[in-house]
């Protein structure tokens, strides 16, 4: 009734994750390993590790986006030695800043199954995907109080597609909107308490494509009007247009930054301001350059039963997420935002590396004599 014991147990390492406590991991084929992650590492959190580590010396685990800004290239996570003096702040360097020091290629070793699953419980919890891991024995974490919770790899592979079957309607009520937009709001919830929204714009016929945009939350541009990004400007222009067309869902989800979460959203935005790009700044960071997963989005419009649409969006990778979800998905049409000082950089690298269909940015690079190959300046 209250789910497996293996799911349950995933749920209690992202909240451990979350709070920057370690979590235990076993694997059929290898030893129990102990993490914690770096995200939120000081002093006396590493001496305490060290300690419950003790006799092994940690190690740090990185994604190989991130080993490959170390100049180390790898098809998968690495594990690399750290020299006992190294501090929280070293550490850090080394898994989140632009101009760190290479590292020597023949020091690293491929990560295991437990390791990875602990960088894939990290990206879960928003942290930045870079853990101290040690082998541990089951008998001694008996001695530890509190226990650490123990969480069984696979386990964490397949908690994200599991987390879909959870999903559940938690409340709905008629939102007015400025400028005489009339809407319904409907809230969703998983088992892990993560909260997206469905926004029913006027009264759309489900018996026909409906048209939908897909809208990742974005507090800097939805809220505060960032001129950063395009997100703002393209929720309003869906729900202007949604109003003129008759009706049509927004859904909002809780996918802030490309899914890397809000801190981490701001560190890739730090790195932009010394030079990156926004593909760069999350490669960089460790991260895939969009961590989104579109299966929440199918299973909202599945259970609004939805299950025709017109996407309103710029990036082909959408309509890919939802057909590879069961969508069946009519058309395209795009949403031009206004391209200003601040976020001509951001949209050129959307359209030129990340494949987003902007053309009205490819048009003014065009009048503005930049080439095809050029990031113009913040």
């Amino acid at each position: 009734m209250f789910g497996s014991p293996d799911r349950v147990m995933v749920q209690r390492g992202l909240a451990e994750f979350r709070a920057g406590r370690p979590v235990m991991f076993s694997c059929a084929s290898a030893n129990f390993l102990i993490a914690l992650p770096v995200d939120g590492l000081n002093v006396a959190r590493l001496a305490a590790f060290k300690a419950l580590c003790a006799p092994h010396a940690p190690r740090l685990v990185i994604t190989a986006r991130r080993a490959a800004a170390l100049d180390v290239e790898t098809a998968g996570p690495v594990m690399l030695p750290l020299p006992s003096h190294t501090g929280p702040d070293a550490i850090y360097s080394l898994v989140a800043d632009a101009d760190a020091e290479p590292i020597d290629a023949e020091t690293v070793e491929p990560a295991g199954l437990s390791a990875i699953a602990a960088i894939q419980l990290a990206k879960l919890a928003q942290r930045l995907p870079a853990l101290l891991v040690a082998e541990a024995q089951a008998a001694s974490s008996a001695l530890i109080d509190p226990r650490p919770v123990l969480v069984a790899a696979e386990a964490v592979a397949k908690f994200r597609q599991d987390s879909l079957q959870s999903l559940e309607i938690a409340g709905e009520a008629k939102v007015p909107l400025q400028g005489g937009i009339d809407t319904r709001f409907v809230v969703f919830r998983d088992a892990v308490g993560g909260g997206s929204v469905a926004v029913v714009v006027g009264k759309p016929d489900f018996s026909r494509p409906v048209p939908v945009r897909l809208h990742s939350a974005c507090l800097t541009g939805d809220v505060f009007g960032s001129s950063r990004c395009d997100c703002g400007d393209q929720l309003r222009l869906a729900l202007t247009r949604l109003k003129d067309e008759g009706g049509g869902l927004i859904l909002y989800l809780e996918q802030e930054g490309r899914g890397l979460g809000l801190a981490n959203k701001i560190r890739a935005y730090a790195l932009q301001d010394c030079g990156l790009d926004t593909v760069d700044a999350n490669t960089t960071l460790g991260f895939d350059d969009d961590e989104r997963d579109y299966g929440v989005a199918a299973r909202m419009l599945q259970m609004l039963g939805c299950e025709r649409v017109l996407l309103m969006t710029n990036n082909p990778a959408k309509l890919n997420g939802l057909m590879a979800a069961g969508i069946e998905v009519s058309g395209r049409k795009g949403l031009q935002a206004p391209v200003n000082a601040h976020n001509r950089r951001y949209l050129t690298a959307k359209a030129m590396r990340a494949g987003h269909k902007l053309d009205h940015v490819m048009g003014a690079l065009a009048d503005a004599g930049d080439g095809p190959g050029a990031v113009p300046a913040e």
